[in-house]
């Protein structure tokens, strides 16, 4: 049986650490493999370029930089993890994918979204989620919650009106594919678990 390939997105401090292991806990109570992973990273390689992306000493990085680092360390997790798990037979959840791309750099550094989904198409050689979680929540809590929780990096420094620009760009992605779940994240943790879990029994039934 083939895996699913579920990906968590939303701005910073939305919550999706929390969700991501909720999850988890779900699909191994069930007798299921999970994968868990994240980008930047997730592999050797990709991990030495989330420090670079992330490293606050890195200011004068150039945008169009920036967005290509960001698709080399998904090229990397894609070839390295997520495929081979997938065809494994594994459950792949990953803490934000192309969704991520294409709101920071294509429109909150206004690179072009359609720019950045056709460098992409590359990098994840066509890969696509089963579902994309969308955890929704305003930037000034998103920002206030990322400051209770310890030093920022280097995007989470940005000012308030690129993160404002940010939560724009995610509102766009409502309806723009299927496989894309708006959820409300400033309620409770559990709240949020059960809409999950709602899309992911419907997943499961149909791969039955």
């Amino acid at each position: 049986m083939k895996g699913l390939f579920l990906t968590f997105e939303g701005p910073d401090g939305a919550g999706k650490t929390t969700q991501i292991e909720l999850l988890k806990d779900y699909f191994q109570d069930r007798g299921m493999d999970v994968v868990i992973t994240r980008e930047p990273g997730g592999t050797k390689i990709g991990e030495k370029i989330r420090n670079v992306i992330l490293d606050v000493e890195n200011k004068e990085m150039d945008d169009i930089c920036e967005a290509l680092l960001y698709s080399a360390s998904r090229a990397q997790l894609v070839k390295e993890v997520i495929i081979p798990n997938i065809e494994a037979g594994s459950v792949v959840i990953c803490d934000r994918f192309v969704e991520s791309s294409i709101v920071y750099q294509g429109y909150a550094r206004g690179l072009g979204e359609d720019t950045i989904s056709s460098i992409n198409q590359i990098a994840t050689r066509g890969l696509v989620p089963d579902a994309v979680f969308l955890l929704m929540i305003s930037p000034e809590e998103g920002i206030r919650r990322k400051k209770g929780s310890g030093k920022l990096d280097r995007l989470e420094m940005e000012k308030i009106e690129f993160h404002n620009k940010v939560h724009e760009g995610y509102n766009r992605l409502e309806g723009r594919r299927k496989n894309i779940h708006k959820i409300d994240a400033q309620r409770d943790v559990q709240e949020i678990h059960n809409d999950i879990l709602r899309v992911i029994e419907n997943l499961l039934k149909r791969e039955e």
